[in-house]
């Protein structure tokens, strides 16, 4: 059965949008998905399920909203494509500096190539970002603070026009790991 992620944007943070992750993953069981687990409180959901990429963000947003009464963007992928995300990112952080980090917006869907074009006029001194070449993420490489940092979530979703969700590089990296175990365990 295939395997997927569910990441979900913006829950748990600075206390809206509040979702316990045992209620998530309870959640997603009563949906009738296999082999769920949660990471994080971040909204991170592995899961085995046999329906379509789309049909499951539908039906998770739809749910989210009945459960917990809210409306939360899901962005979803398969493992393999998380695996491929991971293996191909274009920035490696220097370990010895306490804040240079990577992160990966994952977008709900593509972009168009007139909102493409905006992000790629947009520079910043310190930081860097790169598109993937599914048009589906951007990695980012931050030279300090994401909070400082030109390149948050909220400029990449009004700068290309669609919902995205991000996550650290050891986040993205443990999921990766999860994702691989689902996997050679079915």
């Amino acid at each position: 059965m295939p395997a997927y992620i569910a990441l979900l944007r913006g829950i748990n943070v600075s206390g809206q949008k509040l979702i316990k992750m045992v209620e998530l993953k309870q959640m997603f069981e009563q949906m009738g998905f296999g082999r769920v687990q949660t990471y994080i409180q971040s909204g991170n959901v592995l899961f085995e399920s046999e329906d379509s990429k789309a049909a499951l963000r539908t039906r998770i947003e739809q749910r989210i909203q009945e459960v917990f009464g809210f409306d939360v963007t899901v962005v979803i992928r398969t493992v393999e494509q998380l695996e491929y995300i991971t293996n191909h990112c274009p920035f490696e952080a220097d370990p010895t500096s306490a804040v240079e980090k990577v992160y990966i917006a994952l977008l709900a869907e593509e972009p168009s190539e007139v909102n493409i074009a905006k992000l790629l006029l947009c520079t910043s001194e310190i930081d860097e970002f790169q598109l993937s070449s599914s048009k589906l993420e951007v990695y980012i490489l931050c030279r300090q603070s994401i909070r400082k940092s030109v390149f948050t979530n909220n400029f990449l979703e009004k700068k290309l026009g669609v919902a995205a969700t991000t996550r650290n590089w050891q986040t993205m990296s443990k999921l990766t790991v999860l994702g691989k175990a689902l996997t050679t365990e079915s």
